[in-house]
């Protein structure tokens, strides 16, 4: 079984590393009852689910014990007073070295868990990146999701022309194939305490 490891608790919040391939929340079916929450309920059952990261996503993920917490957190991720950074190895040599991904997204209805870029009826998404490196005909990248969309930061830079490596649903079969999962990690979360109000930053280490 995935090992969690946990990054810091208090009465209030349960911060942790969540492992790549595991559920944030239990999916549809016996086949994909086991997650994160549920596995944290088993010891802590006031755990309740704050944010969610995509199943093929590792990296921090913060959930509230008790319903005070779980409200003022809500609140902070709703008002965007949460920051995030996550790295990324994505294809080819992104250009310039930084920059916004501003395209509006809406669900692929006919093509679910997919999202797309939608003009006309797609809610505001903006994405910020910065490149760490280059490294031959791939680009690792922090990228700061403003907004919370899913699968945003996949889908954009899918939509500038460079897939995330290891990305079932936005890439071509032969970068898929070119790395072991997704290359993608939650690796920072800053916030305020949802009770001491005390400015918190949480990191996860990188694993690829």
């Amino acid at each position: 079984m995935m090992t969690i490891e946990i990054l810091f608790q208090d009465d209030h919040i349960l911060v942790v590393d969540k492992p790549e391939g595991l559920l944030s929340v239990p999916g549809r079916g016996p086949q994909a009852a086991d997650s994160l929450i549920t596995r944290v309920r088993e010891t802590l059952p006031e755990a309740r689910t704050v944010h969610r990261l995509d199943c093929e996503t590792s990296g921090v993920s913060v959930i509230a014990l008790g319903a005070e917490a779980h409200r003022a957190l809500n609140r902070r991720f709703h008002d965007r007073e949460v920051d995030k950074t996550y790295l990324a190895v994505c294809s080819g040599r992104l250009k310039p070295e930084r920059g916004e991904i501003d395209y509006p997204m809406s669900s692929d209805y006919a093509n679910r868990p997919r999202q797309q870029i939608d003009y006309f009826y797609g809610k505001d998404a903006l994405t910020r990146w910065q490149v760490l490196d280059y490294q031959k005909d791939r680009t690792r990248v922090k990228l700061a999701p403003v907004t919370g969309r899913s699968h945003q930061l996949r889908l954009h830079l899918c939509a500038l022309g460079h897939p995330i490596l290891g990305d079932s649903l936005y890439a071509p079969p032969d970068l898929i194939a070119a790395a072991p999962r997704l290359l993608l990690h939650a690796h920072t979360l800053a916030f305020t305490h949802p009770v001491t109000l005390k400015p918190m930053t949480f990191q996860a280490t990188c694993p690829f």
